[in-house]
């Protein structure tokens, strides 16, 4: 798969560290699920849906849906770095993408594509996107809806248009 990741920002960088290894000598799956979760922090972050905005507004996300492909093996002392890609969002969700490439080849290690909810935390209910994220995340996602090639998507997850 070749696709030109420039274009997306850098959400997380990590070096593999020890830990992370597991008995087959390469990086445990959970360890690929907490950096591609990282890159949603940061990514939200970049319009406004960060750790601030949960705490001044009792607001966050939870996640729905996932679907995450590991295509190569990740060893101890690696750096690798996670784009992320808007694709989509309704009034209540969002749909995103995460590319994690190995920094020394640029090689793809894994993919997750990901559908979230906008979320009251003392409800426990999915509530609509407020303007202020809104005015910060469009724009965003309108950017990266006109890069001229498609994500590889599992074509199960999606935002529900009304």
């Amino acid at each position: 798969m070749e696709f030109n990741l420039a274009a997306l920002p850098v959400t997380n960088r990590k070096t593999i560290p020890p830990e992370y290894i597991d008995i087959m000598g390469h990086v445990n799956v959970m360890w690929y699920t907490h950096i591609l979760d990282y890159g949603t922090r940061n990514l939200f972050a970049l319009f406004g849906y960060g750790e601030e905005y949960v705490r001044q507004t009792g607001n966050g996300s939870f996640a729905l849906e996932s679907h995450i492909r590991y295509l190569t093996e990740l060893h101890l002392g690696q750096s690798v770095s996670v784009r992320s890609r808007l694709l989509d969002r309704s009034d209540k969700t969002i749909h995103f993408f995460h590319f994690m490439t190995r920094d020394h080849d640029g090689c793809l290690v894994a993919t997750i594509e990901v559908l979230g909810a906008h979320t009251n935390l003392t409800t426990r209910r999915i509530t609509p996107f407020p303007p202020s994220i809104l005015a910060r995340l469009d724009p965003l996602l309108a950017a990266h809806q006109a890069l001229p090639w498609d994500p590889p998507l599992c074509g199960h997850i999606g935002v529900r248009k009304k």
